[in-house]
């Protein structure tokens, strides 16, 4: 029988803010990533007077992609968002040592990044690992504490029988600990249903004593009502993202949140009227982007049967027909299962998840398991990543690096610093500090890059060829 209580009434009166994402994860979860920051300015007035908790508009694979395929300079997207957005907060997303890039960079270069980053705009610094290592996170964390900015840590939320609840609640408390200002959960593949969601954010909330945001992807049609049970544990901020960059592999619909926690307890306070002309116009920018958005429609099913992110499932789908193999995909998913337990369980997220669905599908397609092996596969074993969840297959372990010690360290100590190589690397095209971490990251992308920047800068051709003695180029 229906209680004839209303929604919540037994909780207490609490606003639930909203990070809106569609500038930053929205396009990078729809469409690549190829959102131009032209197509972002006419919008951001309208956003800054919503009144969000933050807009998340830089980081993850937004670095990489400005430079790679739009020819923009990164640095220059941070400070014109910053210098438009007077009111609202803005936040990126960090992956720890590997900063925004696809590899473990040194300790000098982790924190000029920061440093850099809090300069150039940036209010909140959300900071995850991939296999939740939390020495990967120390250094870039310390940083940000440094810098006055917040500090936001998050949990890679994955599923395995040594991610328990109480695994999450004691990685929380030493995130505090560490001066985490607020904890995310960061639900990478929409693997976070309602029950579990709520009891994590509730343990979280009681016993750790810091705000808690909820991050996860549609993926696989729990999003929702995750979100409403993480609210209704306590949850103090929810990602969503505008409606036309909302769904599918993308967060939940902010329009839908606002209209859903109305009268609530838990109203956002934010103001429906508003939102709608933000949607009008993102509408026309997924028009005029429509080549480029993923076609997904409903919920993805194999996100729930094999607990593997939508992106890596259409990875194995065209990796497969390439290799005129689709007949073995049902066998390379359930090769997955069994490399990432032979691997530790490491959460299926950007590098791991490579690591283990290229492994997996070696394993199949050579007919051999672990006779080919990558080297960022090597790498892992030897600890180069961070120490696994779990410990790894001691017989696998030796198949891949035979007698080899791993390191036991944080895999930062052993890299070397970077910044004054790089410096005199490219010299003669540096126009800003930020050039050199822009080329320490992506050092192919970025030197194509910053010579054709230098050029339209200077209204100079400085020609394509490698400097000579630093100052003169081959005819």
């Amino acid at each position: 029988m229906m209680s004839d209580k209303g929604f919540g009434e037994n909780a207490t009166q609490k606003t639930v803010g909203i990070t809106e994402t569609s500038l930053r994860d929205g396009h990078q979860s729809l469409m690549a990533t190829r959102m131009r920051t032209d197509d972002m300015l006419p919008v951001v007035d309208m956003m800054d007077e919503v009144g969000f908790h933050s807009l998340e508009v830089w980081g993850g694979a937004t670095f990489d992609t400005c430079m790679r395929f739009l020819d923009e300079d990164p640095w220059e997207r941070l400070r014109t968002l910053r210098r438009h957005f007077k009111k609202s907060k803005l936040q990126m997303l960090l992956r720890g040592q590997n900063v925004v890039g696809y590899r473990h960079y040194a300790d000098d270069t982790v924190r000029e990044f920061v440093k850099r980053a809090v300069g150039n705009g940036l209010d909140i610094i959300r900071i995850f690992d991939a296999l939740n290592d939390l020495r990967n996170m120390e250094i870039a964390a310390d940083q940000v504490k440094k810098e006055g900015a917040h500090l936001q840590m998050a949990i890679s939320y994955t599923i395995s029988p040594v991610h328990t609840l109480e695994a999450f609640l004691q990685m929380a408390l030493d995130m505090v600990s560490m001066g985490a200002d607020s904890i995310c959960i960061k639900d990478m593949a929409g693997l976070l249903g309602p029950v579990d969601a709520y009891n994590l954010v509730k343990n979280i909330k009681e016993k750790a004593n810091v705000p808690v945001q909820m991050h996860t992807h549609y993926t696989s049609g729990l999003a929702s009502m995750a979100y409403m049970a993480a609210i209704m544990a306590g949850a103090d901020v929810v990602d969503c993202a505008i409606s036309p960059f909302a769904m599918g592999t993308s967060q939940p619909a902010t329009e839908t949140f606002v209209a859903a926690l109305r009268g609530s307890p838990y109203d956002t306070g934010l103001n429906l009227g508003k939102l709608i002309p933000i949607a009008e116009y993102l509408k026309k920018v997924r028009e005029k982007y429509s080549h480029l958005f993923m076609g997904m429609q409903g919920v993805d099913v194999n996100v729930l049967a094999y607990q593997i992110p939508g992106g890596m499932y259409s990875n194995f789908v065209s990796q497969l027909k390439e290799q005129n193999a689709l007949d073995k995909l049902d066998t390379v998913l359930k090769e997955v299962e069994r490399v990432r337990r032979e691997m530790g369980y490491p959460p299926l997220v950007t590098p791991t998840s490579q690591l283990v669905g290229t492994q997996a599908t070696l394993n199949v397609l050579v007919g051999e398991r672990w006779k080919v092996v990558p080297r960022e596969v090597q790498n892992y074993f030897l600890g180069l990543y961070g120490r696994p969840p779990a410990p790894v297959d001691p017989e696998v372990q030796r198949k891949v690096i035979g007698d080899q010690e791993p390191i036991s360290c944080r895999p930062g100590e052993v890299i070397e610093p970077e910044l004054e190589k790089a410096k005199e690397a490219i010299e003669p095209w540096i126009l800003q500090p930020e050039d050199v971490l822009s080329y320490i990251l992506f050092p192919a992308v970025a030197k194509d890059f910053l010579v054709r920047k230098y050029a339209r800068t200077v209204k100079r051709d400085v020609g394509l060829g490698e400097a000579l003695e630093g100052v003169a180029y081959p005819m």
